[in-house]
């Protein structure tokens, strides 16, 4: 029998990490979900929180770590600013 890959889903807050685009190769936090196909995503650097990037699910990988603060902060609609996410973001990149 074939094994079935396991999917992490992809959340508000996930963090996840670009397969396809210019932007390959750099991690994102989710910061909101448009449908099944697309998400927002930042990394509070080249991508702010002003001006998010609209990117199809399947050309992402989730790592499946979910930052609970950010996630929280996006569901009670309170002020995220850039330096947050590029401060979780930034561990990852550097890897």
């Amino acid at each position: 029998m074939r094994e079935e890959k396991l999917l992490k889903p992809i959340e508000l807050g996930s963090v996840v990490f670009s397969r396809a685009g210019r932007d390959a190769g750099r991690f994102f936090i989710v910061i909101e979900i448009v449908d099944d196909n697309y998400v927002m995503i930042a990394d509070g650097d080249i991508r702010r929180l002003s001006k998010p990037k609209k990117k199809k699910i399947k050309h992402l990988k989730a790592t499946g770590d979910i930052n609970q603060k950010i996630k929280e902060k996006l569901l009670e609609k309170k002020i995220i600013y850039d330096a947050e996410i590029y401060s979780i973001i930034r561990r990852y990149n550097s890897q």
